[in-house]
């Protein structure tokens, strides 16, 4: 629980009063729980107020004029539609001009970077600098097209295409203060080491980069390279990411499991039924849940997350276990499409498990102000015993550990459950007619969920550790391998190594070591058998070993040669 979501929380204890047993409940189990401060690493901005400020000869001098006259801010005007300045530039006090065409604009509070298509252009812009600034501290974008398109915009960006009265209002509010050194939380900490993205250029899962709202997240070869100054804790990447290489860390994930867990645990020990949890963000969401607080129904927790994407799959699952009936996610406008995109994905995959396991279908779903009295006010939802696992730090045993005790709790619960194509569990097929044993699957696995046989060609899986990433099918040379998502509810059979596909060593026909498998050289020798190189008893070198041919090609070549005789004389 954040120290800002108090005033929600005191809504809720104040409301309790001569109310039910649930009521009492909740304002028993809030009352029992602090505030946690989380302590997390920094990123910094430095910000010299150059300002740089992009727009037409009509509407860019009235825009730039009240940030011109601001102390602090050093203010360069480009106009991109016109080679002549208008005469009004002239007459505003602290403004340089220029016009130009800009080709592109890259950066962030501190650290914008133009480019422009003329070099008279960018020395004018550049001479409109300190000696030692490459790039500009702020923009304003008055452009009809935004240089900068991400759906959340930069730190230090602002864009107000056609001269948008309310975005101008806001950049001449904030620009004028953000002058000076800046820190924000470092929202993410990532572990190549278990990153999925890639493996020897071939390219695997990219679920971070498609769903950050900030492009903050880029490709670096094998693994992701997040830009931490652009990144805004959006939280989506975490949350799609299927093996945990990227985690949210403000708050760290396991300090907000603990206090659900917590919360839950202390409602229905004080005597409270069925729990709703209502998830809402730090912002936007805070607001409408301090407005509508007191209208809530009994059972519903509001709990408070920096960003609604910060939390998925795992955590959902994990309340769902420890207690509660329903989670439900409290949406506004100001999500980004991307963000909200993912946490529908999510959704459908846990209303998958539950759905599966025969549980009722409405326990997950996103809801908004104008119906979350409506949407938390059923209380016919998940309902099993609370759970005793803790609240682990580790996405993919939570997930496991949630889906165990609710596999426990279901009367029906099937042997498999179909999971929707993406969801980060399931199974490996491998078409033993085209597969060769070559083990490249093996060697490209970011989860060792594939593996080789210790004294026989094989490749053996264990589905419990595959994340769905695609990286042995796209390694795979015959195109071999088929992914199937789903989720086996048996954990004895998950955790089982099972053989996908075998065959026996091939001997080299000369030295009898075993150097291939039957269907690689049934292979080999059907694609070769009309080549030049292998024609006639030629072919079976291919039946050798390395060394073995080595030789064979030197004794065939000495058999071939001429007789030498003493004196060099044929």
């Amino acid at each position: 629980m954040s120290a800002g979501a108090e005033s929600v929380l005191q809504t809720l204890i104040d409301a309790a009063g001569e109310a039910n047993a649930n009521a009492r409940a909740r304002a028993q189990a809030f009352g029992n729980l602090t505030a946690v401060t989380p302590e997390v690493a920094s990123v910094s901005y430095t910000s010299g107020g150059q300002v740089l400020i992009i727009g037409s000869a009509e509407t860019a001098p009235a825009a730039a004029a009240p940030l011109a006259d601001q102390s602090g801010l050093h203010c360069i005007l480009l106009i991109t539609d016109s080679d002549q300045l208008p005469g009004t530039v002239n007459a505003i006090k602290g403004l340089h001009a220029v016009h130009g065409q800009l080709q592109s604009l890259a950066g962030y509070l501190g650290e914008f970077i133009t480019v422009t298509g003329s070099e008279l252009l960018g020395k004018a812009l550049q001479l409109a600098l300190p000696a030692d600034k490459a790039g500009f501290d702020l923009v304003l974008d008055l452009s009809d097209t935004p240089f900068i398109t991400s759906a959340i915009p930069p730190p230090g960006y602002y864009r107000a295409p056609r001269g948008d009265s309310e975005a101008l209002k806001e950049a001449w509010e904030e620009i004028p203060a953000l002058v000076g050194e800046f820190e924000k939380p470092r929202y993410f900490l990532y572990n190549a080491a278990i990153c999925a993205h890639g493996r020897s250029g071939i390219e695997g899962c990219n679920r971070c980069i498609e769903t950050c709202p900030t492009d903050a997240i880029t490709t670096n070869g094998d693994v992701i390279q997040v830009n931490p100054n652009l990144c805004q804790g959006a939280g989506s990447c975490a949350t799609a990411c299927p093996t945990g290489a990227i985690t949210y860390g403000y708050p760290p994930v396991a300090d907000t499991l603990k206090y659900w867990r917590s919360l839950l645990k202390a409602y229905l020990q004080a005597g409270g039924e069925a729990p709703v949890l209502l998830v809402y963000d730090a912002d936007v969401g805070r607001t409408i849940v301090e407005r509508i607080a007191a209208g809530l129904g009994d059972n519903v927790l509001p709990v408070e997350v920096e960003e609604l994407g910060s939390v998925g799959l795992d955590a959902w699952l994990a309340a769902l276990a420890w207690g509660a009936v329903a989670v439900k996610l409290l949406v506004t406008p100001e999500v980004a499409p991307s963000v909200r995109s993912e946490v529908e994905f999510q959704i459908q995959v846990a209303q998958a498990v539950l759905e599966g396991l025969g549980y009722s279908a409405g326990q997950l779903g996103l809801v908004s102000e104008a119906d979350v009295a409506a949407s938390t006010a059923a209380t016919n939802g998940l309902r099993c015993a609370a759970a005793g696992f803790a609240a682990i730090d580790e996405k993919r045993t939570l997930i496991r550990l949630a889906a165990d005790h609710l596999v426990t709790q279901s009367p029906n619960a099937p042997a498999v459950v179909a999971l929707p194509e993406g969801a980060p569990f399931g199974e490996i097929s491998v078409d033993a007619q085209r597969c060769t044993l070559c083990m490249a699957c093996v060697s490209q696995c970011p989860a060792n969920a594939l593996s080789a046989g210790d004294d026989s060609p094989q490749v053996r899986f264990v589905e419990a550790r595959c994340v769905q990433c695609g990286l042995c099918a796209s390694s795979c040379p015959e195109s071999a391998i088929s992914l199937s998502a789903r989720l086996v509810t048996d954990a004895n059979q998950r955790n089982l190594m099972r053989t996908l596909h075998e065959d026996e060593p091939f001997c080299c026909i000369r030295c009898q070591k075993p150097f291939a498998t039957h269907s690689v050289i049934a292979r080999i020798s059907e694609k070769m058998k009309h080549h030049p190189m292998f024609s006639g008893d030629a072919l079976e070198r291919l039946k050798m070993c390395e060394d073995c041919r080595v030789k064979d090609i030197y004794e065939t070549k000495n058999d071939a040669s001429p007789d030498v005789h003493p004196g060099g004389h044929a």
